[in-house]
């Protein structure tokens, strides 16, 4: 079980603000452990599906979540956590925007939440933990020392988004990316189980127009380790 005397910073944030790569980045700096927890709901979404369970079937899809089997995985400077499923790498399989879609619908399931909180805190272990994700601050770890929300227009994160599609070879069309990333926004700050917004005490950083190691320096100041 995590133990609350260990530090925890927390990076939050809609999709494509540049969560992901800064807090890996911020826990390779720090020696700390990642949690990733938007990939807890991708991952939840994805062995749904492999289990054949409709997405609207809340008590199946309870279970599936507290039986989910996952690791983290580190990897060299510069590479993605790898992230695998019951042994299974899926690192590239969660991250496609199906996917992304379906863990959205999920993530406003209340019960499903509860079934993946007790999960997220037990991945805070010493020396310290970096949580990546949407309610990381103000339901996860609402007594981290240092909390972040990361942000950036809409307009900003379907650029990268595209280019990031485009340059792993996936025919992808800007226009339909910007509607969903608006629809998805929407979803995730107007639901009922804890919506996308900073924290009180949050540190709300734009990364709009910044290159990554800028945000890294913000995020590390922030953390009081610059």
């Amino acid at each position: 079980m995590g133990s609350t005397e260990v530090p925890v910073i927390t990076v939050d944030g809609p999709g494509g603000s540049g969560k992901g790569t800064v807090t890996q980045m911020l826990a390779r700096k720090l020696g700390w452990h990642l949690l990733d927890s938007g990939a807890l709901y991708r991952l939840t979404a994805l062995a749904a599906m492999r289990q054949n369970v409709p997405l609207d079937d809340q008590p199946e899809l309870v279970r599936v979540a507290a039986g989910l089997d996952v690791a983290f995985e580190p990897t060299p400077s510069g590479e993605p956590v790898r992230v695998l499923l019951a042994g299974d790498d899926v690192t590239s399989e969660i991250r496609t925007e199906a996917c992304g879609d379906n863990a959205s619908k999920v993530a406003v399931i209340q019960p499903v939440r509860d079934a993946l909180l007790q999960r997220q805190r037990d991945f805070r272990v010493a020396p310290g933990l970096v949580a990546d994700g949407r309610d990381m601050g103000t339901v996860v770890f609402p007594d981290a020392p240092v909390k972040i929300f990361l942000t950036a227009s809409a307009e900003e994160r379907a650029q990268r988004r595209y280019s990031q599609l485009k340059d792993a070879g996936v025919d992808v069309n800007i226009d339909a990316l910007l509607k969903e990333i608006r629809v998805r926004d929407e979803r995730d700050m107007n639901r009922e189980a804890a919506p996308l917004k900073p924290a009180d005490d949050a540190q709300v950083i734009d990364s709009t127009g910044l290159s990554i190691e800028e945000v890294l320096d913000r995020c590390m100041a922030a953390a009081g380790q610059a």
